[in-house]
């Protein structure tokens, strides 16, 4: 007998209508190494989540439809058991993403800080390595790539975010942007979970607390010059924000969300489209439900469009919906945070590229 033949040994089954894909079966043991190390409790969904988004096998899942998965997972091992839920992610897993399970495990296991597995976790992931029969070398290969692949990330990361945060005579951190067409205050406390998040043409910033700011910007062609003026700002940007970059960055993710609100309008310096876009369930933070599940909030989001020196910029911010919380009127909402949005833009410093 074993410390884990609980899980490893089990012969208990989860019911046939749960049945599991061999990607599922991945997450499952992700969910099943985390509950052995911290307890089931105490397992945070989206941390699972955003780790696993990062596996190639996951690519064409969504952000939202991860947390979902990891979610289900959750949700059938408090219903049924680690033993019973491990002995139908082995059966499930396929020999193509075999591999992928047993880096889930690692992942979850590892000392992020010293890019170890700890002593005390070994014996564990030796008898998932044995469960899933895999090979001496073949799991040690795994360890070092993931090994790699957190060291790598974390370099790039760091590489990313912090080349670009420049400071003032007085101290104060701004963003600047690798294109170097604007640099903007960076509007987190750390305190309260401030991060910043870029990749290219974009960067946001946000907290635990809900805030978040986001910036898309996007050099302009001579072709598309020449459309603006051929077609109007108003009709161009109503293409780009409507019909191309909501269906891309917003309804994929969150696909029941909609067009609340639009306006257009223009001053002395430059000319604006504003659309209010209402996401249920498509807040940047969750709140526990009353079986300990993270569900995420609804939300507004704001998205502020405008062309400034030959570059397109998408500005926008959300407005997260608490339980409980009044909601003012739709147009008073837009108005709002259309404002925030229009405040955050007058801290931007842009320059011609």
């Amino acid at each position: 007998m074993t410390k884990y033949d609980y899980i490893f040994k089990s012969k208990e089954k989860i019911p046939a209508s749960l049945s599991l894909s061999p990607e599922k079966a991945v997450v499952a043991i992700a969910v099943i190494t985390t509950a052995v190390d911290l307890g089931i409790e105490d397992i945070n969904g989206e941390i699972i989540a955003d780790i696993l988004w990062e596996f190639e096998i996951f690519d064409e899942y969504s952000e939202e439809q991860m947390l979902e998965t990891v979610d289900i997972i959750i949700e059938i091992a408090e219903d049924t058991g680690l033993g019973s839920l491990f002995k139908a992610a082995n059966a499930a897993i396929s020999e193509e993403v075999v591999l992928d399970g047993f880096a889930a495990g690692v992942i979850m296991l590892l000392d992020a800080e010293d890019l170890i597995i700890p002593a005390d976790k070994k014996t564990y992931l030796k008898q998932l390595q044995i469960a899933l029969e895999l090979e001496d070398e073949e799991a040690e290969e795994v360890i070092q790539e993931v090994i790699a692949a957190v060291q790598g990330g974390d370099e790039e990361e760091y590489d990313e975010e912090f080349e670009s945060i420049i400071f003032n005579e007085s101290g104060e951190q701004f963003y600047q942007s690798p294109l170097g067409n604007f640099t903007v205050p960076i509007p987190l406390d750390s305190e309260q979970g401030g991060k910043i998040e870029t990749e290219e043409g974009m960067v946001s910033f946000s907290d635990d607390m809900g805030t978040l700011f986001r910036i898309d910007y996007y050099p302009l062609s001579l072709e598309q010059i020449k459309e603006i003026r051929t077609q109007g700002h108003e009709t161009y940007l109503h293409e780009i924000i409507v019909n191309k970059y909501l269906p891309e960055t917003i309804i994929s993710n969150v696909p029941n969300a909609e067009v609340r609100h639009r306006e257009y309008w223009q001053d002395s310096l430059k000319k604006y489209y504003y659309v209010l876009v209402n996401m249920p369930q498509g807040s940047t933070i969750s709140q526990q439900d009353t079986n300990g599940h993270g569900i995420r909030l609804d939300a507004y989001r704001g998205l502020l469009s405008f062309v400034n020196s030959e570059c397109l910029y998408v500005v926008s911010s959300q407005r997260s919906f608490l339980n409980r919380e009044t909601l003012g009127s739709l147009k008073e909402e837009a108005e709002k945070i259309k404002q925030t949005i229009l405040n955050f833009v007058e801290t931007i410093e842009f320059v011609e590229i």
